[in-house]
């Protein structure tokens, strides 16, 4: 099969995976061909290996979760630096509990509330960023 015509595209996508939480950003080279017969077809590429289409049935890397987000570049990425440069979130036990007796308050400190038993997962603190 030859080339009569091909053009290059550079695309990026930011995905989060909305089984496990985990989140990556990843940069395509997308080449446009025309074969001999006047047939279009598309070849994507992500560090110089070809690759599937990101857009037909992304899956994590992670989990291999197949219920993925596409969004625009860089979200993954803004989620990423804001969580690395927050102060870490301390919890206190829940009033009453066993651990709670053994747990003396510092004298001055700021309360902190008592831990829910949820698990943060990347898809939450993206969850502002939803579209209504």
């Amino acid at each position: 099969m030859s080339d009569i015509a091909a053009t290059t595209a550079h695309e990026a996508y930011a995905f989060a995976c909305m089984r496990c939480g985990y989140g990556w950003e990843q940069a395509y080279e997308i080449e446009h061909h025309v074969d001999g017969s006047n047939n279009a077809f598309v070849i994507y590429k992500a560090d110089g290996e070809q690759v599937p289409s990101p857009l037909s049935r992304p899956s994590c890397a992670n989990c291999g979760g197949e219920v993925v987000r596409i969004m625009r570049p860089g979200r993954v990425s803004t989620v990423q630096q804001l969580l690395r440069h927050s102060p870490p979130v301390r919890f206190r036990p829940a009033a009453g509990s066993a651990d709670a007796a053994d747990a003396p308050e510092p004298a001055g400190a700021t309360p902190v509330p008592a831990a829910t038993g949820h698990h943060w997962h990347l898809s939450d603190l993206l969850h502002p960023f939803h579209r209504k």
